[in-house]
């Protein structure tokens, strides 16, 4: 019978769900922005937190979209973290309220969402191992 006697330090950190490890954290983000599209929802349908099913409720998401953010920061820089997070529950925000309530999204309006999701994009890019290398060479 042989034992193991592996004297190999165990990590703490979580395994990396992809090569460069940043796959985790931005599917934190992204159920933080999730999280912060029910809470902007639901502030809305507590109708100034008179209503107490809305407002309990509005209570839930946003303890849940800051847990999901602070866990995202751990390893997404604050200025493009915060912005992706902030542009999610603004999108989502604006796409669902007129589904929910008894409001518009006009052609406007969608054209300067999708710049929005344009800038989102563009910061996920911008965090890409690659083309920080490509960039770096320049």
């Amino acid at each position: 019978m042989t034992t193991n006697t592996s004297t190999a330090p165990l990590s703490t950190d979580p395994a990396p769900d992809s090569a460069d490890g940043k796959a985790g954290p931005w599917a934190a983000l992204l159920v933080a922005g999730l999280f912060e599209m029910g809470y902007a929802l639901s502030v809305n349908g507590s109708e100034g937190f008179t209503n107490l099913l809305w407002s309990a409720v509005a209570v839930v998401f946003f303890l849940f979209t800051l847990y999901f953010l602070s866990v995202a920061l751990k390893r997404i820089d604050v200025g493009i973290g915060y912005a992706v997070w902030a542009g999610i529950g603004a999108i989502g925000a604006a796409m669902l309220g007129p589904v929910f309530f008894d409001e518009t999204l006009t052609l406007f309006k969608g054209f300067w969402l999708a710049v929005i999701i344009g800038g989102v994009v563009w910061l996920k890019l911008a965090d890409s191992p690659k083309l920080g290398v490509s960039s770096a060479a320049a």
